[in-house]
């Protein structure tokens, strides 16, 4: 009878350490292997963020399949002690992608690693002050736009990368770049000196030479070319217009310029406009301007490169108001396009008083 209930007491025994290890074998089965969220989803960990904070992003957004199976991966991971939402050690700072193939353990060691997902940093759009490119880049990345701020009038860091405070748009030329969500202003400023430096191949080198211009002056009228028009069939016109203007001794007169003199705060440019002392106006300075008045971007650089127009020197709105040009080699041959345009403005104008 006495062996009869010892061999009890040894199965039962056996079984629930049986049953208790297999648990815990399909707990780290599962923990490791078995995909645990339900759709994919992109989380921002921001400074001072702890485990608890990033569980309850996960818990609103629905996310985890098993709870336990990701509180257990945490704490495997040191980042959750016991059962208090309370992290030993914080996750790192960053953007990350879940996966619904993602394991327990893998998102756990993801956030504990800082094994992040880059993000695209877009530039587009006109960029053409310095408040405005900062507020792109510091809308898309941890850093605020005062250290962006910063980093475009700090002359020794620019120094670094050819460049200056007063040239620094030419150094930026709009498009998509990856970059992780916490790089340093540094890491932005080496992808906008790669896309710059791979702009310039030998075969670029050799047509601003034959123009007789530098980089930095293919850039500068490149940005003159960008804040005449969004149309960007027309930029080989324009830039050959100004090139043109730049061969003969004539000074640009360019209205971009006189925009740049005033922040970009006329809505118009009138003729005292055009009497404004600095060496960026191009009405009174004869030459280019001594720095980028944008960011200019490839198509403008593209067309300073290879401009088109014969000997035009002059170009006017189209009467045809779609945002084209009329370009003329004389300038009765202009006058005759700036009164059409201007007939053209006046009756536009007219049909619009008569319809209110």
């Amino acid at each position: 009878m006495k062996k009869h209930i010892i061999w009890t007491i040894v199965v039962t025994i056996s079984v629930v350490i049986g049953t208790v290890a297999g648990i815990f074998a399909w707990q780290m089965y599962y923990d490791r292997k078995m995909p645990n969220f339900h759709e994919r989803a992109e989380i921002y960990v921001y400074p001072n963020m702890n485990v608890a904070d990033v569980i309850e992003i996960l818990t609103e957004k629905n996310l985890v399949r098993k709870p336990g199976s990701f509180l257990r991966a945490l704490r495997k991971e040191n980042l959750l002690v016991g059962t208090d939402k309370a992290g030993s050690a914080s996750p790192k700072t960053g953007h990350y992608t879940i996966e619904p193939s993602n394991t327990s353990i893998y998102v756990a060691r993801m956030l504990k690693n800082g094994w992040q997902t880059p993000v695209n940093l877009v530039l587009s759009g006109t960029i053409r002050l310095r408040g405005t490119l900062a507020r792109k880049i510091s809308s898309q990345m941890l850093m605020d736009s005062l250290t962006v701020m910063n980093a475009l009038q700090d002359s020794a860091l620019l120094a670094g990368y050819g460049f200056t405070p007063e040239n620094v748009f030419g150094l930026f030329i709009p498009d998509t770049y990856q970059v992780y969500w916490t790089d340093s202003m540094n890491v932005v400023l080496d992808k906008q000196k790669a896309a710059f430096d791979s702009f310039w191949t030998d075969e670029n080198k050799q047509k601003a030479k034959a123009q007789g211009l530098t980089e930095m002056e293919v850039v500068t009228l490149a940005s003159i070319v960008r804040g005449e028009s969004n149309y960007v069939p027309e930029y080989p016109l324009i830039a050959g217009v100004y090139l043109n203007r730049l061969h003969v001794g004539m000074k640009l007169q360019a209205d971009p310029t006189v925009a740049f003199c005033f922040d970009y705060t006329l809505n118009r440019i009138l003729k005292k406009h055009t009497r404004v002392e600095s060496p960026y106006n191009t009405y009174m300075n004869s030459g280019l301007p001594p720095a980028p008045i944008c960011s200019p971007g490839r198509d403008a650089m593209n067309a300073v490169l290879n401009p088109k127009g014969g000997k035009d020197l002059y170009f006017c709105a189209s009467p045809d108001f779609n945002g084209s040009h009329l370009f003329a080699a004389t300038y009765s041959e202009h006058l005759k396009n700036a009164r059409a345009f201007q007939r053209a403005l006046t009756a536009k104008l007219a049909a619009k008083a008569a319809a209110q």
